[in-house]
């Protein structure tokens, strides 16, 4: 299963890049990766964190949420499944975000799961709320840990990385605006 959510995510991946007219080699120099990693992704070969995934179709530019709408098999099964491979998912409220000014996410992440290394920088502001389970937020230096019923906002210009911690899963509903991830 594992080994057919890369190929799918290798197609998809292959089909817009090739649709946005970029090489591999020009795709990884705007992403600011090395050549290797694109070919990765599209052979199917590696599985990009959340944060590497989102970096590399910024380079495009591709929102994540409109990358994973792109999917014949259906959006909620896609999902599902990159929740028992990734360990986050994201389910959208709404289709399209097209002439959208926010977006809405539930967010589920599996203990231990994180938004990967290289943390997130995208245009706008960004909140939520824990439900359930354990969050630590890092945001620029600033590092918190936070629970149900607790509530994070910042600009999303500035570096941020977020891991479920603790034994259970976390759940949080999150916006952004604009909608850019």
């Amino acid at each position: 299963m594992t080994g057919c959510l890369n190929e799918e995510i290798g197609a998809r991946f292959r089909q817009v890049r090739q649709h946005n007219r970029l090489s591999q080699s020009a795709l990884a120099k705007r992403a600011g990766v090395v050549n290797s990693t694109i070919s990765l992704i599209e052979s199917g070969q590696t599985n990009p964190s959340v944060g590497a995934l989102k970096r590399i179709l910024d380079a495009i530019p591709i929102s994540v949420a409109d990358f994973f709408s792109l999917t014949d098999a259906g959006r909620a099964d896609l999902l599902q499944e990159q929740r028992a491979h990734g360990g986050i998912s994201y389910l959208q409220i709404g289709n399209s975000m097209v002439g959208r000014s926010i977006q809405i996410l539930k967010e589920t992440y599996t203990p231990g799961s994180d938004t990967g290394k290289v943390r997130l920088t995208h245009a706008g502001e960004e909140g939520g709320i824990i439900i359930k389970g354990r969050l630590e937020i890092t945001v620029e230096d600033q590092r918190r840990v936070l629970g149900p019923g607790d509530a994070y906002y910042f600009s999303s210009r500035l570096p941020h990385r977020f891991r479920c911690i603790g034994g259970g899963p976390c759940e949080v509903v999150s916006a952004c605006s604009p909608p850019t991830f």
